[in-house]
């Protein structure tokens, strides 16, 4: 069994950047209009009035102040309120579409940190919550364009795709299977909200981000973070759900609310934070460390309450930002891609020796945490 390390990483963010303000004056103006049209139903008690949002309701519930998405004009027009795609969204045999663009770009950036080539890399996978496609693979794709050797597959588990991903990466390197592994993580989930919605309106941003996974002794990069343990765990819920799928368009209902991302936040919040917390605390006991061993949890991010709780509960106190950093207000949620995020940003200052938890939580329920601690 090979020692693996953690070696680069990489972020591509969306240039379209939509503050929560923008956010809401498009989703009122929305709200005042289906009111006035349904005006005779509202006022018999046929159909209930929409309320407006505000930022200041977004920032308490959710921590976010902006987000990016791959396209904004559509979600800012009160006529659509409805994601749009950039012209070369589906690209061709000479470009690749838009969710292997943004794999590259965070990709490159993740091949430069560790120091080494495409060609170096032999395996390529592909962990993200809403895939574009169903084939050929996005993995394939990026394996194309890049240069990559080896094989490439996709994988969707929902928030926890990229450190699923990451798991399925170690253990492929772990066994001998692949000397370097290329993670990653495009995440377009902002195409999965229903932008009508108060409840989730705001919720979602567009990113991508990769890591590169190497075996320990072929390692050269100056940040190096190698692998104590990794663990995964699911259990079933329907509390967070989309019924989009292939069988969607047999039923010609590809715009039915419930296609888009449904949640019923009290009760995740209510069951999947104690499976977090006690996942998190199995995890270290089993690794011989302490969570006072930890100089940094990079959570999942969810939204701050749900962030805060989790690390609360795990220290006996509050968390300082150092101790479990966010990054919603600028990214919002980024479905798989926060935790990544979140070390990607935050973790130049520590020092060899310093140890933290990569973990990540959502939809299935599933759970997937990696201990890591810096060469």
């Amino acid at each position: 069994m090979f020692d693996v390390v953690l070696t680069g990483t990489g972020l591509f963010v969306p240039p379209a950047r939509v503050t929560n303000e923008q956010l809401v004056e498009a989703f009122n103006a929305y709200a005042d209009k289906f009111n006035a049209e349904n005006k005779a139903d509202i006022d018999a008690g046929l159909t209930p009035a929409m309320q407006h949002s505000s930022a200041e309701f977004i920032e308490k519930a959710s921590g976010i102040k902006a987000r990016h998405l791959i396209e904004a004009e559509g979600v800012l027009n009160p006529d659509t309120l409805r994601q749009g795609l950039p012209e070369d969204a589906h690209g061709d045999d000479d470009k690749p579409c838009i969710q292997a663009q943004m794999a590259i770009n965070a990709a490159k950036q993740a091949i430069d940190q560790a120091g080494i080539k495409p060609e170096d890399i032999d395996l390529v996978i592909c962990g993200t919550a809403a895939l574009q496609r169903s084939f050929p693979a996005i993995a394939i794709e990026v394996q194309h364009h890049l240069g990559t050797k080896g094989s490439a597959y996709d994988m969707v588990m929902a928030c926890s795709s990229a450190t699923f991903a990451l798991i399925a990466g170690i253990n492929a390197i772990k066994t001998g299977a692949a000397k370097r592994v290329l993670m990653i993580n495009p995440e377009i989930f902002s195409t999965m909200v229903n932008f009508r919605d108060r409840d989730s309106h705001f919720i979602f941003g567009d990113v991508a981000t990769a890591v590169v996974l190497e075996r320990s002794d072929l390692a050269t990069a100056p940040d190096q973070w190698k692998v104590l343990d990794c663990k995964s765990e699911t259990y079933y819920s329907n509390n967070i759900r989309s019924q989009l799928g292939p069988l969607t368009r047999n039923e010609g209902s590809e715009h039915r609310d419930d296609m888009y991302f449904v949640q019923y936040g009290r009760k995740v919040f209510k069951e999947l934070l104690p499976l977090v917390t006690k996942f998190i605390s199995t995890q270290l006991k089993d690794a011989g460390i302490t969570v006072n061993d930890l100089n940094r949890m990079w959570l999942h991010q969810a939204n701050i309450n749900m962030n805060m709780y989790a690390a609360k509960k795990l220290l006996g106190r509050d968390p300082t930002f150092e101790e479990a950093p966010t990054v919603l207000e600028e990214y919002g949620n980024t479905a798989a891609a926060g935790s990544i995020i979140a070390f990607h940003e935050h973790r130049e200052n520590l020092k060899s020796g310093s140890k933290g938890l990569i973990c990540s939580f959502g939809a299935g329920y599933s759970i997937g945490s990696l201990l890591v601690e810096k060469l």
